[in-house]
């Protein structure tokens, strides 16, 4: 394995720290562009593959705000031996580096959400010394202070010794790799931001001629998947760092998944992100590694302290070995590296997260294939009435089983995998209530698992405690006599353990005890399945006009939904 200090002459030197690097080896042997006779002559006298190695280490999200700040004099500490151990070390740089500009409006944004976060131009010779490469600044951050902040950022990298990707004066040097050649491997490094614009400025998706980041949001992945196939053919490695995920859930939404299948396809041999401030799973798709979620790295607070350095030793080929440093945020923002048996139960935890995401343990293993949201509407037929006479429906029931339809959807289990569920709403939400269960898979909502209440003889208590998802129920308010939003085909109770009704003297299911009183802000830490404030469980009940139990005052029914 080549030393650090060998890496450090054989970096790639940029004309701009943003625009796209040459390597030593002379252009005309890998774009073709000159005479064809001496591209085949030079080709033919090279080795066919490469015979060296490269190690790289990757860490999350990394700012110097408010406290954190101090770091910028103190270092990182001890987390630094691991970075400076790998041939080349990168992390997403989650702010401008600036100590000017006006804030951006980022309307796009909830109110309660638009953090503004900017760090001086030594930030980056900190981060150097701490032995980081390369940054990404494609995030919902490196737009903060406007056009004037990101101009910083890019003329802040070219008098540094951090290469700076994902943003650039136009998309063309946005999307460009930073180039490295370690122990005759030329590495590129890409990154691009997934996320939702932050607002209706530019400088969130950089143009032919104007400014931005790299966006590669939604569907248009087309400049990103091309700039990975141009890298992949020019270079030996490709390295993409990616802004993506959903924010506090480990677990990789749907586009998450097509859009690693893409860059595998496109030639990349790397795949890591994060942006969900939570460590996720990683493992292999096919020969292309990925990491769904490297959390927080450096941050201003600890509500999500697991942190860690992703280790990849690879050669031409890919990645042949990896290895997870795990850590946990300090008071003071630095990651410190955890030891003794806390380590062993954090690796542990970290090849855990492999299992929702899908992601195999062995190059050449393909990533769990993922079926597409499907979901049925169907009326109560004689088969599925007979199952529910004398169970959930019986004769004084507000509603005809007429009334009523069966629906079939498919929902992500708490392991990840793609299940398929029943359930029996009204007539007149089944189509809302597919569209929401659809958008729910889709990001990844963890549900586990999905029975008609048949399935336990109607026992609303039974089907809690077994943490049953469910609709239609003919039953009374519990300890009432009038009829329940359930017996009108009116409501959905979801992951009743995470999620209980918490009343004065009562606790339903019981099991569900643990989570009864935890913290619920928008921007909590919860474990798997709880429900928060302004979730995007309930914005999207909300947005069919559904109330939620959660928001009540004399009581707290979590897990409740009820329509109109």
């Amino acid at each position: 394995m080549e030393g650090r200090g060998r890496h450090r002459a054989a970096v790639v030197v940029c004309a701009l720290a943003l625009s796209a690097c040459t390597s030593a080896t002379p252009a005309d042997t890998r774009t073709g562009e000159d005479d064809p006779a001496r591209v085949a002559e030079d080709v033919a006298a090279a080795p066919a593959t490469p015979s060296g190695e490269v190690t790289l280490a990757f860490g999350g999200d990394v700012h110097f705000e408010a406290h954190v700040g101090a770091l910028l004099r103190r270092g990182l500490g001890p987390i630094a031996r691991t970075l400076r151990s790998a041939d080349v070390a990168m992390v997403n740089l989650e702010t401008p580096v600036t100590e000017r500009g006006r804030r951006d409006p980022k309307e796009l944004e909830f109110a309660t959400d638009r953090y503004y976060f900017r760090t001086p131009p030594r930030a980056l010779g900190a981060l150097a010394d701490a032995g980081i490469d390369v940054v990404t600044v494609a995030n919902n951050h490196a737009g903060d202070y406007g056009q004037v902040g990101l101009a910083d950022t890019i003329r802040a990298a070219r008098r540094n010794r951090v290469a700076v990707v994902g943003g650039g004066r136009d998309a063309a040097e946005a999307f460009a790799p930073h180039v490295v050649r370690v122990d005759g491997l030329d590495v590129a490094f890409l990154g691009a931001d997934t996320v939702q614009r932050e607002g209706g400025s530019d400088v969130w998706s950089a143009g032919p001629d104007t400014p931005g980041i790299a966006a590669a949001r939604g569907s248009r992945t087309d400049q990103l998947l091309g700039a990975v196939e141009k890298a992949s053919v020019r270079q030996d490695l490709v390295v993409v760092y990616l802004h993506w995920g959903r924010e506090n859930e480990a677990c990789p939404t749907q586009s998450q998944r097509e859009l690693s299948r893409d860059l595998a396809a496109a030639g990349a041999d790397v795949v890591v992100g994060s942006h969900s401030h939570v460590v996720g799973g990683a493992g292999f798709s096919g020969d292309t590694y990925v990491s769904y979620g490297l959390g927080n790295f450096v941050w201003y607070h600890s509500r999500q302290p697991d942190t860690g350095v992703l280790v990849l030793r690879l050669d031409a080929d890919g990645v042949v070995e990896e290895e997870w440093v795990p850590a946990r945020i300090a008071a003071d923002g630095r990651p410190l590296p955890v030891t003794g048996a806390a380590r062993s139960a954090a690796v542990r935890d970290w090849r855990a997260g492999a299992r929702c995401a899908g992601l195999g343990a062995e190059r050449g293993e393909a990533q769990t294939d993922d079926p597409e949201y499907a979901a049925t509407i169907a009326p109560i037929d004689a088969e599925l009435a007979a199952r529910m006479r004398g169970s959930s429906h019986r004769a004084g029931c507000p509603v005809r089983l007429a009334d009523l339809r069966h629906l079939t959807m498919t929902y992500r289990g708490f392991g990840g995998l793609a299940r398929t569920g029943e359930m029996v709403v009204h007539r007149r939400f089944a189509r809302d209530v597919t569209e929401v269960f659809g958008r729910l898979y889709d990001v990844g909502y963890p549900i586990a698992r999905m029975r008609l209440v048949d399935h336990y003889d109607g026992d609303d208590d039974a089907s809690m405690a077994d943490n049953n998802t469910s609709g239609y129920n003919c039953r009374r308010v519990a300890g009432q006599t009038s009829w329940s939003d359930h017996a009108r085909g009116a409501a959905i109770d979801i992951n009743p353990v995470q999620n209980p009704y918490v009343r004065a003297g009562s606790i339903d299911p019981p099991a569900g005890r643990r989570y009864a009183f935890i913290d619920r802000g928008r921007s909590a830490p919860v474990p798997t399945g709880v429900i928060r404030e302004g979730d995007l469980l309930v914005r999207e009940f909300d947005r069919i006009g559904w109330e939620w139990g959660g928001s009540w005052v004399s009581s707290k029914d979590y897990q409740h939904f009820a329509g109109p």
